[in-house]
């Protein structure tokens, strides 16, 4: 190009970020870089990357791995959380939260030593995705089967309030400004919560979305990010006002959704083998912009949004068990002994 061409191109250019115009949005090159063998005993559920502390946490059905990112070799292990779905950091309190399905239980641990401090019982049946406001200084369990969030003061480790929400609950999300979102995925719909009273300020349907299990926020823009199992979708919604902003295609099978505000990045991890990355190009624009090739099973997933790094968690299975006559579930192929492991997802240099 000559200097004419050059000069007229950057017109072009100053023209049209003045105007607006949206330059499209690159893939952002994400791949997996590492495999950890970790082995172990128990399927697992979500994960939770702590930047700050270094530590990524896996459930395990009865107790939480203990990762360090830097050197992705395991350094503890937090036991006796049965049925665990779920980790909450708070680390002003030194203190970590995990929500124990299988007991209607909360574990409250030491984050330094990992030891036990406590064990809570919460206010209703299934307590599954948990999550720390600092707002309140609350961890608070979304309990699946009884259709209420209990609230646990980080300080004291005492129950202080239910909300009474109905349905099945999945992931919640924190504005840390005084409002708590919860999915209902046996109603499609988001529902929200004043972290001090309990009380349920609205009910939004997702008009896109059939099954919201993950569940991701982005407190700048106000931006909340459910993805769908049933409808292979994302729905992004205002959490101020309910409206639909955008609805994506994304993988088959999620479980998760993760947002990095670094990047406006959104990410929905799918047990198909993928996860779906989403690129915010303006608060009510959304673009599909790299689908991320992981193995079968990764459905669940942590964003680390001090390295931008991505975690998911599978292992090798077994043949799909027969169907049982008369029983409407599908049964879990058989995990083989030992072959637990992590992917680390980071991008392309």
């Amino acid at each position: 190009m000559n200097a004419r061409g050059v000069g007229r191109f950057a017109v072009f250019i100053c023209f049209a970020l003045s105007a607006g115009t949206q330059l499209p949005a690159q893939s952002p090159g994400y791949h997996v870089v590492k495999t950890l063998p970790v082995g172990g005993e128990g399927f697992w559920d979500y994960l939770t990357a702590d930047g700050p502390g270094g530590r990524l946490y896996v459930s395990r059905g009865s107790h939480v791995m203990v990762i360090d990112m830097a050197s992705m070799k395991v350094v503890g292990d937090i036991p006796n959380t049965n049925g665990v779905h779920g980790i909450a950091i708070a680390t002003e309190f030194n203190r970590g939260f995990t929500s124990d399905g299988g007991d209607t239980t909360a574990t409250i641990f030491d984050l330094k030593t990992l030891q036990t401090i406590s064990k809570v019982q919460v206010t209703g049946a299934g307590p599954d995705a948990i999550l720390y406001d600092p707002f309140t200084k609350r961890a608070f369990t979304m309990n699946h089967s009884g259709g209420s969030a209990t609230a646990i003061d980080a300080a004291t480790g005492k129950v202080v309030g239910t909300a009474s929400i109905g349905g099945i609950l999945e992931t919640g999300q924190s504005d840390n400004a005084g409002t708590i979102y919860v999915n209902v995925e046996s109603k499609s719909e988001i529902a929200a919560f004043d972290a001090r009273t309990m009380a349920v300020k609205a009910r939004w349907p997702l008009t896109g979305c059939e099954g919201p299990s993950g569940l991701a926020i982005d407190r700048e823009h106000e931006r909340l990010f459910a993805s769908c199992g049933e409808s292979h979708t994302m729905d992004v919604m205002d959490y101020h006002t309910g409206r639909i902003v955008a609805t994506l295609p994304i993988c088959v099978g999620t479980d998760a959704a993760g947002f990095d505000p670094g990047l406006q990045l959104a990410f929905a991890s799918c047990g198909d083998g993928s996860i779906t990355a989403v690129h915010e190009d303006s608060p009510d624009k959304f673009t599909v912009v790299q689908t991320i090739t992981t193995e079968r099973g990764a459905r669940t997933m942590a964003v680390d949004e001090t390295t931008h790094k991505l975690y998911t968690v599978t292992a090798q299975f077994g043949p799909q068990p027969a169907a049982v006559p008369g029983e409407n579930r599908r049964r879990r192929p058989p995990m083989i002994p030992g072959s637990f492991h992590v992917l680390v997802v980071d991008r392309q240099d």
